[in-house]
């Protein structure tokens, strides 16, 4: 019986342990002198620390981000899943013949950072332009698929159910999608194409529960009550864009959900 309970105890001291280790290692990872100056003085707008322990996420997870654009995530996934773990980018797809230049020079500029294998470990890179190229991965091999700020630009596009798609094929049962996208106060008219880049947060959670997931949980860590979400260029009047000047940039970044969802 002694060894038996010392074995239980055993166990329950390592499964409390894990977790303490996982957070070090990612805040080393965001505190990291080589991620980018500009990058990093964003974070306490952007809450790495706090959103992606939010999501679950430890070093020995298969991850899927899509749409990375430049790679503000990616600079912080992708050292931490280096040695045990494993991320992919899901990226524009720079062989359609539509894609903006702003898009390629973005995209070369990913693609050069990320070539840095000692920093980044190997980062496989999948075409992702739903509906027409949708595959992120081996069908249940991912642990979990996150977006960042996405959500309008999908809605825009009507390819969101694309997206939740693809996210449920390539997770496990039971594997986590995290979004993060600006909200709309639920009181205000949705305009069918997000074109202020605002999105109800329950469009999105019906959206998800009608595609295989189930919500598991909504944090406020992303969110700003100084965003009136009525700007004249929506969310672009505010930092990190401020297209109408510097007087949006005391609001701060936009209001955000932060939304966990487990595939059914």
């Amino acid at each position: 019986m002694n060894v038996y309970r010392r074995m239980v105890l055993g166990l329950f001291a390592s499964l409390l342990a894990a977790p303490v280790v996982a957070d070090e290692r990612l805040r080393e990872v965001i505190a990291d002198p080589a991620r980018p100056e500009a990058q990093a003085a964003r974070d306490d707008q952007r809450n790495p620390y706090e959103t992606l322990r939010f999501f679950g996420l430890r070093p020995d997870m298969t991850v899927v981000e899509i749409s990375p654009a430049g790679g503000w995530y990616t600079e912080i996934l992708g050292p931490y899943l280096r040695e045990e773990g494993r991320l992919i980018a899901a990226h524009w797809n720079l062989d359609a013949e539509d894609v903006p230049d702003f898009y390629r020079r973005l995209r070369a500029g990913f693609d050069e950072r990320i070539a840095d294998t000692e920093r980044f470990g190997t980062i496989e890179i999948v075409p992702f332009d739903p509906p027409e190229l949708t595959r992120l991965g081996d069908p249940g091999s991912a642990d979990l698929v996150l977006t960042f700020r996405n959500v309008h630009g999908y809605k825009r596009a009507g390819t969101f159910g694309d997206v939740l798609d693809a996210s449920h094929a390539v997770l496990k049962t039971g594997g986590v999608l995290g979004v993060v996208g600006h909200r709309l106060p639920e009181d205000r008219e949705q305009d069918p194409e997000a074109r202020s880049g605002y999105v109800q947060q329950s469009w999105v959670v019906a959206m998800a529960e009608s595609h295989g997931f189930r919500l598991l949980e909504a944090a406020e860590i992303n969110a700003n009550p100084r965003d009136t979400a009525d700007h004249p260029s929506g969310v672009w009047s505010l930092p990190p864009g401020l297209r109408d000047g510097e007087e949006f940039r005391a609001i701060g970044e936009s209001d955000r959900f932060t939304l966990k969802f487990a595939k059914r």
